[in-house]
C-alpha cells in the first residue's frame, strides 16, 4: 500500500509548490489534490466546520496543462498525484435536480484534469438524502447520474470513486455494495473513509463487505465520545481499530493508497505532517497478534 496525504492536511495560504515539498519530506507517496470553484470561496458548511478550506491549486476553470505543470513538479519530488478531490459536490449534488446538472460537470471536468495530471481515480459524493429528497429518489438520481458518468470515466481511464460520507445515503457496506453493483462499471467504485463510518459502523466490515470494489482509501480518526462534526481527530487519537482496519485490507487485497484527510492545526503544521506521516507508517505496519 502507498502513503497519500489530502491537500486539505495543508495550511490553505500554502501554495502547491511548498505543499509538494514539505509531503515529500514529511515521507508521503502521494498528494490528494482538491479541485475548488473558479475564483470564488467554494468551501462548504461541513469543509468549515472541518476547519478546512481550499487551497489555490486546481479549479473548475484549470487546464489539462497546468494539472500536467503540477503533476510534473511532484514527480521531480518522487511523488505522484494519485487522485484528485473536492467540496463542490455538497453544493451542487447529483441528486439535486436544480444543481445536479452542475455536480455532473463537475465530475467530467474533474476527470479530465485526473487524466492530465496522471491520477487514476476522483473521489465523488454521490448525493444528499434531504426534507426536499427523499432517500429512494436520491438512490435513483445518483445511480443514474453516476452511470451516465462511467462512460466518461472510461473515455478518461479514471475511476469515480464514490465516497461514504456524512450525508444521510447509502448507510450500510450492504446497500453501498449493492448500490455499486447496480451501476455495474467497472470505472465506478468505492472511495471508502476509515474514519467517516466509525459513528454507526465497523471500518474493517465495510472493507471487507467492499473488497475488490476498493478503488481508494481515506484515514483520519474519529472519537465516539463526542460522536458528532468535532470528534473527528489526528491519527491514532481516536477508536478506529487500525489493526483491524490493516488486517482487512490485506485480506481483500488491497494495494492502493491510503491518504490521510485531518485539518491542519494553528501551529507547527510541518510537524503534523511528519507525525501523520510516522502514524500511517505504523496502521500500515501493524497487524493483529496471532
Amino acid at each position: 500500500m502507498h502513503k497519500g496525504v489530502n491537500q486539505w492536511c495543508f495550511p490553505a495560504d500554502w501554495s502547491v509548490g511548498r505543499m509538494l515539498t514539505e509531503a515529500a519530506a514529511a515521507g508521503f507517496e502521494g498528494v490528494e489534490l482538491n479541485v475548488s470553484e473558479a475564483a470564488t470561496d467554494n468551501s462548504s458548511a461541513l469543509v468549515q466546520s472541518l476547519g478546512l478550506k481550499d487551497a489555490p491549486g486546481l479549479t473548475t476553470a484549470s487546464t489539462p496543462a497546468e494539472a500536467r505543470a503540477i503533476a510534473a513538479r511532484a514527480k521531480e519530488l518522487g511523488l505522484t498525484i494519485p487522485s484528485l478531490a473536492t467540496a463542490l459536490h455538497w453544493q451542487s449534488p447529483l441528486t439535486d435536480p436544480v444543481h445536479g446538472p452542475k455536480g455532473r460537470e463537475i465530475v467530467r471536468r474533474m476527470l479530465e484534469l485526473a487524466e492530465a495530471a496522471g491520477a487514476g481515480a476522483i473521489l465523488v459524493v454521490p448525493g444528499l438524502v434531504t426534507e426536499q429528497v427523499p432517500y429512494d429518489t436520491a438512490y435513483e438520481r445518483a445511480a443514474e447520474a453516476l452511470s451516465d458518468l462511467a462512460a466518461t470515466a472510461k473515455a478518461h481511464k479514471v475511476i469515480i470513486g464514490v465516497e461514504n460520507v456524512w450525508n444521510r445515503f447509502l448507510l450500510s457496506p450492504l446497500e453501498f455494495r449493492r448500490f455499486l453493483d447496480d451501476i455495474g462499471s467497472d470505472w465506478v467504485k468505492a472511495y471508502f473513509d476509515c474514519g467517516n463510518v466509525l459513528v454507526n459502523g465497523f471500518p474493517d466490515q465495510w472493507i471487507r463487505m467492499l473488497g475488490s470494489r476498493l478503488a481508494r482509501v481515506h484515514v483520519k480518526d474519529f472519537r465516539q465520545s463526542v460522536d458528532n462534526i468535532h470528534g473527528f481527530v489526528p491519527l491514532l487519537q481516536g477508536d478506529v481499530n487500525w489493526p483491524a482496519v490493516k488486517q482487512a485490507l490485506h485480506d481483500v487485497n488491497y494495494n492502493g493508497y491510503v491518504s490521510v484527510e485531518v485539518p491542519p492545526p494553528a501551529h507547527f503544521p510541518e510537524a503534523a505532517l511528519r507525525q501523520a506521516a510516522q502514524a500511517l507508517d505504523l496502521i500500515l505496519s501493524a497487524m493483529p497478534a496471532t
